[in-house]
């Protein structure tokens, strides 16, 4: 089926020229990375990453990305992470791991950052400066997929897809501290902008889990249908935006008391279908997954990966504002304040 386009000449379009900055795009099945300058639209530079790039994260200064090279394929599982200088437009380094399938990333400071090992079930600590793995800790669960971090706990919160929970490790004393069950398909993972709670998506069970950070009881749980993914706060403590995998949608909820405020369908259709692409059974959609809030909390940028489209949200008039094009199945999205020239 060829891409449809459902509202007009918004694709290749930005949001907003008040937008500045750049979107860091992970192609999983290019193995490359675009980095887009938010005030054109356009990708300033595509840079070759490690094979089947996942998730990116970008230093407290903006100067660095770091992505997870998950692999795929007969290359599966992939070792490694590649390192970006995003002011330069280049690759600057490739971090080899005795570890493998990396997937989830943090920085946890200027150059520390956590990893979920998804096939060895860890979750590892890099020095950026060094390229040591100076922490090697058992998460007990399978497929160890994504991490958050509570600083003020030093507590890493990483999902276990396959085992439905959320593995708890202290950072201080290095170890496993609990393992919490949430629901089918534990995958997406984010902190409430306060840091006083986790919220974790099950996307088999359409359920998000609220945990609490400091004493680790789950708190509640809310529905999201169909197939929740990925779940991103926005830093003002307003919203909560959940990409629906299957259904094709954002929706948005009230970040107190977890109203449903807005669904956003992506407006868009899946490409035509082909085996190296994930969630085939999913028909038509566009398969919503990777989110990215702008630190003015105005926009979301989403990655529909079976469109090969960064759709760009407006959340003050909570409606599609624009599309982006970077490559083959976006997935991770990175943001860098720095301007390209």
């Amino acid at each position: 089926m060829r891409l449809k386009i459902l509202i007009f000449g918004l694709i290749m379009t930005v949001a907003s020229q008040a937008q500045t900055g750049t979107l860091i795009v992970l192609n999983k099945s290019d193995d490359t990375a675009d980095l887009i300058d938010l005030k054109s639209g356009k990708s300033k530079a595509t840079l070759s990453t490690g094979n089947g790039p996942h998730e990116v994260a970008v230093s407290p200064d903006g100067k660095l990305a770091v992505v997870t090279n998950y692999g795929r394929g007969d290359q599966w599982p992939g070792s490694s992470l590649t390192v970006i200088d995003v002011a330069q437009k280049q690759v600057i380094e490739h971090i080899k791991l005795n570890f493998k399938a990396p997937h989830g990333i943090e920085f946890i400071s200027d150059n520390q950052l956590l990893v979920t090992c998804e096939a060895d079930k860890k979750l590892i600590q890099v020095n950026l400066k060094t390229g040591i793995v100076e922490k090697a800790i058992d998460t007990q669960q399978e497929t160890s997929h994504m991490v958050a971090f509570a600083k003020t706990s030093n507590k890493a919160f990483v999902t276990n897809i396959r085992s439905g929970s959320v593995s708890v490790i202290d950072l201080v004393e290095n170890k496993l501290e609990k393992i919490i069950k949430t629901g089918d398909g534990a995958e997406g993972v984010s902190l409430s902008s306060d840091g006083t709670s986790v919220l974790v998506t099950n996307r088999s069970d359409n359920t998000i889990s609220v945990i609490d950070a400091k004493t680790l009881k789950t708190l509640s749980e809310f529905n999201s249908d169909k197939f929740p993914i990925r779940i991103k706060t926005t830093s003002d403590g307003k919203y909560v935006l959940i990409s629906n995998a299957q259904s094709g949608d954002v929706k948005v909820f009230n970040a107190g008391n977890k109203e449903l405020i807005k669904t956003i369908p992506m407006e868009v259709t899946a490409i035509e279908k082909e085996a190296s692409r994930l969630f085939q059974d999913f028909d038509d959609s566009p398969v919503p997954v990777g989110i990215l809030i702008h630190p003015t909390n105005k926009f979301a940028f989403v990655a529909n990966t079976n469109a090969d489209l960064i759709t760009v949200i407006d959340l003050v008039k909570m409606e599609i504002s624009g599309r982006l094009t970077a490559g083959k199945e976006p997935d991770g999205l990175g943001f860098s304040a720095i301007k390209l020239k």
